[in-house]
């Protein structure tokens, strides 16, 4: 942001910020989060510790031990923003899209940091990744919770390594499912309430992930891979008793369900469903305007049948209650997306898809908070300083869209932040079918 318009909008930080004081402890810690937050807003090339230390004319080490050694309550501050977003921006019809993103690094000693796959550089590299749930609503898309996402293999194993960058004993490996479902669960308790939960192929690869968003009542429309499995048309299962005990002497659960044996009853994978099963195949295709880019519209089509995932795994296998299957395409490349959802029947195919295609706004979310408040300029060493780093990243974040919101109206243009390539999406609630 230009300095001018941050110069003009201090009233309105100093607002937000002293939400958050009794967070901290004394008034030089509350003066820090003033510092790092302007510093993330100006236009400083790189918002990095050391210049936006440098550039208040603070030696860089007061920052430094603002976000590595004071004891502040970040956790608080964490609550305390989705509280703000809970009560101030609610919206019925609002969109959780979960997501995550990575950051290249040097070195081996920022908490996380491997040789993996990179998906800003589009190649392998050293970086880290860290997994994030966005809040889009009719007048707002901010970020609203982040976590490190822990290696198992060279960090969570190793326990040395882990107290060395101030990883805690308790932080440990956990898939970025289990990950997200924590996210939400702290977002609800918050008191954030959603229309609905949107995730790309990474999280809807597991099925045990959706099944708990069933079992917690959160409405999804997630994208799935390929292989995904499941059925179109329950099979028969029936409840097979077992021995009282197994040979480790443990208790079974008993009576245990099962599918009846035969081929016909298998699962098959999604892609092979949409080619071949008459429940998609007998259906026309339904033409849907999704967004605007700069080569005009971008329409897809679509066609929806039910589906039953998997629950309990391969070793159960059981099939679920019929879920609603999405098959899309790309009118003109022919790309093919598949989704799963477990909306009511009485929601339409139009609804599922602008949920579906809300995803495209976390893209933005990372990109604005990457070029615009320096997400991935941190160059900290320690656990508790890039959890900081994100949180108030986050609270910087959610001061720029306010302001942006104000000053272009109620409504947020889809380019609403500075400084950035648009994605040209139109208005994801004015999906509408084609004839």
């Amino acid at each position: 942001m230009e300095a001018a318009s941050l110069v003009s909008l201090v009233p309105e930080l100093e607002g937000l910020l002293r939400r958050f004081d009794d967070c901290f402890v004394r008034k030089e810690q509350r003066a820090s989060l003033r510092i790092y937050v302007r510093g993330q807003l100006s236009d400083l090339p790189r918002k990095s510790i050391e210049p936006m230390a440098l550039a208040c004319g603070l030696p860089p080490r007061n920052l430094q031990q603002f976000l590595s050694l004071h004891g502040w309550n970040d956790a608080m501050l964490r609550d305390r923003l989705e509280q703000i977003i809970a009560r101030e921006h609610h919206d019925e019809g609002a969109v959780l899209i979960l997501d995550e993103t990575y950051h290249a690094k040097k070195g081996g000693k920022t908490p996380g940091v491997q040789r993996q796959w990179c998906g800003t550089k589009g190649t392998t590299d050293n970086c880290l990744v860290t997994v994030h749930l966005a809040y889009v609503a009719e007048d707002l898309r901010t970020l609203l919770d982040s976590e490190l996402f822990l290696p198992e293999k060279t960090w969570s194993d190793n326990r040395e390594r882990c107290r060395r960058a101030g990883i805690p004993d308790g932080v440990v490996y956990r898939p970025k499912w289990t990950i997200a479902l924590e996210m939400i669960d702290r977002a609800r308790s918050n008191g954030v309430r959603f229309g609905w939960l949107t995730f790309d192929a990474g999280y809807g690869m597991h099925s045990d992930f959706m099944t708990a968003l069933d079992d917690r009542g959160v409405l999804y429309v997630g994208e799935v891979p390929a292989h995904l499995t499941g059925w179109t048309k329950p099979p028969p299962v029936m409840l097979k008793e077992h021995a009282s005990r197994n040979l480790t002497g443990h208790p079974r659960t008993f009576p245990r369900p099962r599918i009846l044996p035969g081929g016909m009853h298998k699962p098959k994978r999604v892609d092979n469903l949409a080619e071949h099963s008459p429940v998609f195949v007998r259906q026309p295709w339904i033409r849907f305007h999704v967004k605007d880019d700069q080569g005009g519209a971008v329409m897809w089509e679509a066609r929806e049948g039910d589906f039953h995932l998997r629950r309990g795994g391969r070793a159960v296998g059981v099939p679920t209650w019929a879920h609603r299957m999405v098959v899309a395409r790309h009118v003109l490349t022919g790309e093919i997306k598949y989704f799963v959802s477990n909306a009511p029947p009485t929601i339409p195919l139009a609804e599922l898809l602008r949920v579906a295609f809300t995803r495209w706004a976390v893209e933005r979310c990372f990109q604005d908070a990457k070029s615009e408040l320096g997400l991935s300029h941190f160059e900290v060493r320690t656990y508790r300083s890039l959890m900081r780093h994100m949180i108030l990243t986050a609270v910087s974040f959610l001061f720029l869209a306010r302001a942006l919101r104000k000053r272009r109206g109620k409504k947020s243009a889809p380019d609403d932040l500075p400084a950035a390539v648009g994605d040209g999406c139109a208005d994801p609630r004015e999906l509408v079918e084609v004839a």
